[in-house]
């Protein structure tokens, strides 16, 4: 049987690492849970991207909700918001950014 050569242990070497890296970074491609104990949905956040905020952090206007860091507008029939499963706002932006596009918009209930 041969030694591995350089030209064919270095790929090797490469994959092996790659695929370290890969299954080292798929924990934090997995949902978080928000303070109250509800895991945010995946499709969400990527383990910092949501966080709960101040009920005057979002506010709520005749074109939809807006986030008061940003000027975003987000309808009120957007895919992006969602019930609030403890009854307060979590926002969750890309990378977590308080200046990032909003990715979810956990509304709590409205009461009439």
């Amino acid at each position: 049987m041969k030694s591995p050569t350089w030209e064919t242990a270095v790929p090797a070497a490469l994959l092996v690492l790659g695929l370290a890296l890969l299954l080292s970074t798929c924990d934090a491609a997995e949902a978080h849970d928000a303070p109250s104990g509800w895991t945010y949905p995946l499709s969400c956040c990527s383990d910092y991207d949501c966080r709960a905020v101040a009920e005057a952090e979002v506010l709520e206007r005749p074109k939809g909700y807006v986030i008061a860091a940003t000027g975003e507008v987000i309808p009120m029939t957007s895919r992006k918001v969602r019930q609030s499963p403890d009854g307060i706002f979590h926002w969750c932006s890309v990378a977590g950014r308080d200046d990032g596009a909003t990715l979810c918009l956990f509304v709590p209930p409205r009461s009439f």
